[in-house]
């Protein structure tokens, strides 16, 4: 795929994107949420979607879901000045409940929701742990990953 190839499937995918995040927020403006709620997780799910996945090879929201451990366990781990051990679950947060809006509104199947879930509860611990080893500056450890 030559540079305007790729460029127009960036374009395609981010209005897709901005659909179904339109599509996520509205779902959480009904569930009741704080505005205050309600923008973070909007925040945290544009991020993956439009720059994360985007840079990941113009990858559409489906191809997401087997990107997760890459996402929470390395790119925002070292990318994003931001991560904390606290943020890893608060973004597994807000791309677990999109995830489910989105097979509530048929765009995913219930196995590729079950897929995240899974990816989520047992890689949690190992994400918050390397995020924590990764921001400790006393770490000289010569043989860790990052």
């Amino acid at each position: 795929m030559d540079y305007e190839q790729y460029t127009k499937t960036c374009q395609t995918i981010q209005k897709t994107n901005n659909r179904l995040l339109q599509l996520f927020e509205e779902a959480l403006v009904k569930s009741g949420l704080k505005e205050k709620t309600i923008n973070r997780h909007l925040s945290n799910v544009d991020f993956f979607l439009n720059e994360f996945l985007i840079r990941a090879g113009a990858l559409p929201m489906e191809e997401g879901i087997s990107m997760l451990d890459e996402y929470l366990g390395n790119f925002f781990i070292r990318k994003c000045m931001w991560s904390t051990p606290t943020n890893i679950k608060t973004n597994a947060a807000s791309i677990k409940k999109f995830y489910k809006c989105m097979l509530e509104h048929g765009k995913i199947e219930k196995e590729d929701y079950e897929i995240l879930s899974s990816c989520i509860k047992d890689s949690m611990e190992s994400w918050q742990c390397d995020c924590a080893i990764y921001n400790d500056p006393d770490n000289s450890n010569p043989f860790f990953p990052f």
